[in-house]
């Protein structure tokens, strides 16, 4: 008699349930979560109208209860925010592709001495104010600084090659520059950049003038902007050798 009443109960609490479901228009909505068209694991995504959490798993698929109009938010550390409104017709998909963009995360300046008072001036080094020249620089210095030097040097053609190494000097200090500013995935996913191209793009890069500046003034929303253009000219020039 107690075993028949426990089973009507448990019955009872099932078609509450079900009722309450119906009521509610609630339905289960699957969907996959990516990153270009990466699949991403680890997305929280929450029902703001019912507080309903889930999170994605290693193939980016998740599940969650949903009505029409509800504003489900995906959410990642390392990933833009998305708010996605439930509309009639994501409710008839069999998966609902969300789609999420990665963060820019602006590169910190790596600090080689942290002490910036210990200078050549402060220690009597060199006079304050003097110009300071990199490694070829004092050599085109040393071999323009007195007017024979200046004259043989001409006619000899070393002044116009120690030039031409100030010239290479400074594209490799923006190579190494551009090198950490971003990384591979951003060449190949974002850029199209075939992997085994990538060296040869940056040299690309370097040699254009406004893109140097923006490199040497640490402005990357204009280098994001300039080597955007710089990569399609780049394919064009790559397609053209084929």
């Amino acid at each position: 008699m107690r075993g028949s009443r426990f089973i009507s109960i448990i019955v009872f609490f099932v078609f509450v349930q079900i009722g309450f479901g119906q009521n509610n228009g609630a339905k289960l909505l699957v969907g996959k979560v990516q990153e270009q068209s990466t699949p991403v694991e680890g997305v929280n995504i929450i029902n703001n109208a019912t507080q309903a959490a889930t999170i994605s798993d290693f193939d980016g698929n998740f599940s969650i209860a949903v009505r029409e109009g509800d504003v489900l938010v995906f959410s990642a550390v390392n990933l833009e925010p998305v708010k996605r409104r439930i509309s009639a017709e994501d409710l008839t998909v069999s998966s609902l592709v969300v789609k999420m963009t990665a963060k820019e995360v602006e590169l910190k300046e790596v600090v080689v001495n942290e002490n910036a008072n210990i200078t050549a001036e402060n220690l009597g080094i060199i006079p304050y104010g003097q110009k300071k020249y990199t490694p070829a620089e004092r050599k085109v210095y040393t071999a323009t600084s007195t007017s024979i030097d200046k004259l043989l040097n001409k006619i000899s053609g070393r002044t116009a090659m120690l030039k031409k190494e100030v010239n290479v000097e400074k594209k490799e200090m923006l190579f190494r520059k551009l090198e950490y500013l971003f990384d591979e995935n951003y060449y190949t996913d974002r850029l199209k950049i075939p992997v085994d191209d990538i060296k040869g793009f940056q040299l690309f890069c370097v040699d254009d003038t406004e893109f140097a500046v923006s490199l040497n003034t640490k402005n990357k929303t204009m280098s994001m902007f300039l080597i955007t253009d710089l990569a399609r000219k780049y394919l064009t020039i790559l397609e053209n050798e084929k």
